[in-house]
């Protein structure tokens, strides 16, 4: 009798988060988000005023970075994370790198 082996499907999403989340730590509390949900990816300023990430590890995983990115931490509001779909990248970690 053959067994059914469920495997885990990644994926990655980037995202870029609007509002005042320049100079109130977002980046690192994107940081213990990713490393609280699981996920691998990155996180960085962009001259624009936004921050950008790539998150990378199941569905569920994802999805609970983008919900505490959404929420922020005190001192930001997010206006808006628009995110899609990206390739999966296999990241080993999570980095700030901008």
């Amino acid at each position: 009798m053959g067994g059914k082996v469920d495997k885990v499907e990644k994926v990655a999403r980037r995202a870029v988060v609007s509002g005042r989340v320049q100079g109130v730590g977002f980046r690192f509390f994107a940081e213990r988000a990713a490393r609280t949900s699981g996920v691998a990816g990155w996180v960085r300023n962009r001259p624009d005023g936004t921050v950008e990430t790539i998150a990378e590890g199941d569905r569920d995983a994802v999805a609970r970075y983008f919900e505490m990115l959404r929420s922020g931490p005190p001192g930001s509001r997010v206006t808006s994370l628009v995110d899609e779909e990206t390739e999966v990248g296999k990241f080993p970690s999570f980095e700030i790198t901008g």
